[in-house]
């Protein structure tokens, strides 16, 4: 059976949270630069494809849904201006660890937030097909929305997400000389 929109959203979630995990337990510069990489690729792609589709859903679905879809767009800036100072940065800087940790916490009380409120209501909204449909949408708009940050001061403005989805081939190019963890060894986030 196809995921449920919310499933899909929550699997992104612990995707995140699991490279994270990687960066922070790791004393392999080498392997945190991967996973810094992955965490990076990951949280850019899962908040832009929050903003394009999932912010709209609640606002046409959700009493309240405007309100609920704006506080999240402000949460998100705050973590993609985070995540842009992060994905710049090396193991070697001092503050590499504590950027992380400090863009992981303001995260973490978004995700909380998302899936104890938003997602459940949204679910109750939405019939089983409109969900998993949704669900297939999310993943069909990563595949083509930028891998880094790129906060910008047009936050809210309609060309903002024009801007953004520009950059897309420039990071996707950029992707390909980066250094990447081997994932084929590792066990899928959602399963554990």
């Amino acid at each position: 059976m196809a995921p449920c929109f919310s499933d899909a959203i929550k699997e992104d979630h612990r995707e995140i949270e699991f490279y994270y995990d990687k960066i922070i337990h790791s004393s392999d510069k080498e392997e945190q630069v991967r996973f810094q990489n992955l965490f990076t690729w990951e949280l850019a792609r899962h908040s832009i494809g929050e903003e394009l589709l999932v912010y709209p859903v609640f606002e046409k679905h959700l009493a309240g849904g405007a309100d609920m879809a704006n506080k999240d767009r402000k949460q998100h800036l705050k973590v993609k201006e985070q995540l842009k100072t992060f994905q710049d940065m090396t193991p070697s800087d001092t503050l590499f660890i504590p950027t992380i940790k400090k863009l992981m916490e303001d995260l973490s009380e978004h995700i909380k937030e998302e899936e104890t409120d938003g997602l459940p209501k949204l679910e109750k909204s939405l019939s089983r097909k409109d969900s998993q449909s949704y669900a297939k949408c999310f993943g069909r708009t990563k595949m083509f929305v930028p891998s880094r940050s790129h906060p910008s001061g047009t936050h809210g403005h309609p060309c903002k997400t024009a801007v953004e989805l520009l950059t897309a081939p420039i990071d996707h190019l950029a992707d390909l000389f980066r250094k990447w963890p081997d994932t084929s060894e590792i066990p899928h986030p959602s399963a554990e």
